[in-house]
């Protein structure tokens, strides 16, 4: 088997998944406002004590929060969109089918369909990655990190989260040198997870942690 058909087919044991190439994620939950309680009117002549007013839903929200955007346009900054036009076009082609990890854990967490946004970018071909953002709560999170763990990732507390890699250089069997790999980012209520063939862009993670969290 030759690693174009690797790529295209399975790219390795890598692309084990088939989803669906648009960027469509699935709604959210919005945070509801909580429940102001009355305080009671003081019988000893005491000045009533008025309640604290209720915070909105954008107080209580986390200030790491993950917004999800809705096109993964929106996952890159304005400079790594273009460089990656220019390196590995197009975005979504149909044809990637490859999974952003072959994990167990990662997939289950995929599987029980959080919200969540899958970008690829290169054609069928020996090169190429695909990345899903998605929204996880903190026990997946907790779920995530010691499964990442037990499969032999190198993790590290980094870009306000955790971070954890996993490369594999080999040689096809058509003698055809390829490296593939993966690289997760667990932060907050976020996480974002990247399989890759022979395309490593620099600072692809870091760029897209940094637009989404700021």
């Amino acid at each position: 088997m030759s690693i174009r058909r690797a790529v295209v087919a399975t790219a390795g044991a890598m692309a084990v998944l088939v989803l669906a190439s648009g960027c469509v994620p699935e709604p959210g939950s919005t945070p509801s406002p909580s429940a102001s309680t009355s305080s009671p009117t003081p019988s000893d002549g005491a000045t009533p004590v008025s309640p604290a007013p209720t915070p909105s839903p954008i107080e209580t929200m986390l200030p790491d929060t993950l917004q999800l955007p809705e096109r993964c346009e929106d996952i890159y900054s304005a400079g790594m969109l273009d460089s990656l036009n220019q390196q590995n076009p197009p975005l979504n082609d149909p044809g990637v089918t490859m999974y952003s990890t072959e994990n167990a854990v990662g997939l289950e967490i995929l599987a029980a369909g959080p919200p969540s946004i899958r970008c690829s970018w290169g054609v069928p071909s020996e090169s190429g990655l695909a990345t899903t953002v998605t929204v996880i709560d903190a026990t997946q999170a907790a779920a995530l990190r010691t499964g990442l763990l037990e499969a032999g990732f190198g993790c590290e507390d980094a870009l306000g989260g955790t971070i954890c890699r996993i490369e594999q250089r080999g040689v096809s069997l058509d003698d055809v040198p390829y490296t593939r790999g993966e690289v997760h980012v667990v932060r907050d209520n976020g996480w974002v997870a990247t399989a890759y063939v022979n395309f490593t862009p620099e600072g692809y993670s870091e760029d897209i942690v940094q637009t989404l969290w700021g």
